[in-house]
């Protein structure tokens, strides 16, 4: 218990002081709480001892209205200070997260990871945020009331108060068995919490295949039991926790009916008088309550404790290197300008590229073809650097990628891909992200050349129209010629294209042809190459098969010799639908 307070402590950075601030107003609040108990034993005291008279009585009642005020106004700064706090430092936290993500390689969004970062954001943090600052509060305000109301018992008879911390220290056992079976059971309900959220994403996403193969009764069941299997985490978390619970509870009502029955006891001995047999009345049956509910926060404690781990999981995952001091020449100096120098490749323990090497010369084009799955789309984002090699290296004008800063890289290169996300924002917010500090005119200008303005000043806001996440309101090809835009405006001097013309339609496809030859006016190209009358142009081939090169050469010189790239292109002269991919 005390350890997941030091770790909270420890979480909150710079609101640490705001919480101990609460810590301490939850103390005060303690002692104020049992205040009119204590008064009324004065009351009841004089009143046994018939020396109860009317201005006791007055200092009593200005005593209570003093403690219903300044324990009212230490509720409040209590709850400002902590509530105020969780929601800080979370806020702080998720922009952690943001920064943490943008650092990470792309591998990690590929690996079943989605649901995870869903649940942390949409269960971990929200749970903490608005349960945990209140219940260490309690916890705090508990722990000190059950002290107090121990002493007192002290101050009456020892013997009481013997009893009272034999209670209290059974009943810290009892709860540190079930806090053990509590965090067990805790860590299975967030990790099904999170397969809850995975299996919804994953519906969700899928539903329009779902749909077409007629597949919602099967998929429908597999949500299901995610729902499910999510009632029965959760029903057996609460029937292991009920023994627990109630075995506590049995421990209180012994230790109540015990201390009650030796204060009859003692004050039938003479030992105790009736002023404080009466204090005993008072106190006895609130004496465990704040023990109760101490430990009843304990499933709280445990979920708490599941979530920070699973948060702090999440935000230990490493990241990409960034720590590169180096910077690209402008100039070459005669050596290319990229290299990829006997690169292997791995995604975790399977190799994907095996010892690639080849060079590409400032202002040309390469091409990558090849079957589904040989490695052309690895190779294009390891010159994107959205991962790290395994060996070898990639250079830009001789620099090692991995010694340039991250954000440095990314100027150099623009990617244009078919699978095309937008954000839910304006069209024109969405084109400037190229380049933030751009002018109307130069947005304008982008659009013009990726041969989109039209069929935005069309729409009926114009460039401020907001499209759908994703781009969900426009056809592929508009938001294809929208990416393109934005590339177009950060101008970039290395383009990486998974031809844009592949999969959209025949009037979509001349226009954004034409904004593609803009794009690549004057730049280095790497194109993953789908269509033949692109691959022409090449200065020179790549044909990637299995992780490795197979063939290279421009293609005059592939189809002079029998291999992949040769009965590739043979296949597409007898099949017009044919595509390289």
């Amino acid at each position: 218990m005390f350890a997941l307070i030091s770790r909270i402590l420890n979480l909150s950075g710079r609101y640490k002081s705001r919480i101990q601030a609460a810590f301490l107003c939850a103390f005060v609040e303690s002692i104020l709480s049992k205040m009119p108990i204590f008064m009324a034993f004065i009351v009841l005291a004089g009143f046994a001892d018939n020396t109860l008279t009317g201005k006791t009585c007055l200092f009593v009642g200005l005593g209570l209205l003093a403690v219903v005020v300044v324990q009212t106004v230490v509720h409040y700064l209590s709850d400002r200070l902590q509530s105020a706090a969780g929601f800080m430092i979370f806020a702080d936290k998720r922009m952690e997260l943001g920064n943490h993500l943008r650092k990470m390689p792309m591998g990690y969004f590929t690996s079943g990871n989605i649901g995870k970062i869903s649940s942390v954001l949409s269960t971990d943090m929200v749970f903490i945020e608005e349960v945990s600052m209140s219940t260490i509060g309690n916890m705090m305000s508990y722990m000190l009331s059950t002290l107090v109301l121990a002493v007192f018992m002290f101050v009456l008879d020892w013997r009481l108060g013997l009893i009272a911390v034999i209670i209290t220290l059974l009943a810290s056992l009892v709860a540190k068995y079930m806090n053990k079976v509590s965090l067990t059971e805790a860590v299975e309900r967030q990790n099904q919490s999170e397969n809850l959220t995975d299996a919804v994403l994953s519906f969700a996403e899928g539903i329009g295949v779902i749909k077409s193969y007629n597949l919602l009764g099967e998929k429908s069941d597999e949500l299901t039991e995610n729902f499910k299997k999510s009632r029965d985490v959760n029903t057996k978390f609460e029937q292991k926790m009920t023994p627990w619970t109630t075995g506590l509870n049995i421990l209180y009502g012994v230790g109540i009916a015990a201390i009650f029955g030796l204060s009859v006891f003692l004050h039938q001995e003479g030992v105790l008088s009736l002023a404080y047999l009466l204090g005993v009345l008072l106190f006895v049956f609130d004496l465990f309550g704040p023990l109760k509910a101490l430990y009843g926060e304990a499933t709280r404690l445990t979920v708490m404790n599941a979530a920070l781990d699973r948060i702090e999981a999440v935000l230990n995952e490493t990241e990409l290197p960034d720590k590169g001091t180096a910077h690209i020449p402008n100039e070459s100096s005669g050596s290319p300008e990229i290299c990829f120098d006997n690169v292997t490749f791995a995604y975790q323990d399977k190799e994907v590229l095996h010892n690639i090497s080849f060079s590409m010369q400032k202002n040309t084009m390469t091409a990558l073809v090849g079957p589904s799955g040989g490695g052309k789309s690895t190779i294009a984002n390891l010159l994107a650097r959205l991962w790290d090699v395994k060996s070898g290296k990639v250079t830009i004008c001789g620099t090692d990628i991995r010694d340039v800063p991250l954000a440095e890289l990314m100027e150099q290169i623009s990617m244009v891909f078919q699978r095309v996300y937008l954000f839910q924002d304006t069209i024109y917010n969405n084109i400037s992200m190229g380049k933030p500090d751009a002018t109307e005119e130069e947005v304008y200008e982008a659009a013009k050349k990726a041969r989109c303005y039209d069929f935005i000043m069309a729409l009926p806001d114009g460039f401020q129209t907001v499209i759908g996440e994703g781009g969900a309101t426009l056809s592929g090809g508009e938001k294809q010629r929208i990416s393109i835009a934005r590339c177009i405006l950060k101008d970039a001097p290395i383009v990486i294209l998974d031809e844009a013309t592949a999969s959209v339609d025949t009037d979509n496809e001349s226009y954004i042809q034409e904004a593609i030859n803009e794009l690549v006016k004057g730049k280095t190209l790497l194109v993953i190459a789908h269509r033949l009358n692109t691959i022409r142009q090449a200065d020179q081939i790549l044909v990637i098969s299995d992780g490795r090169i197979s063939e290279q050469g421009t293609h005059d010189e592939l189809m002079a010799k029998a291999g992949i790239y040769q009965d590739f292109v043979n296949i597409r002269k007898k099949s017009s639908g044919w595509s390289l991919a």
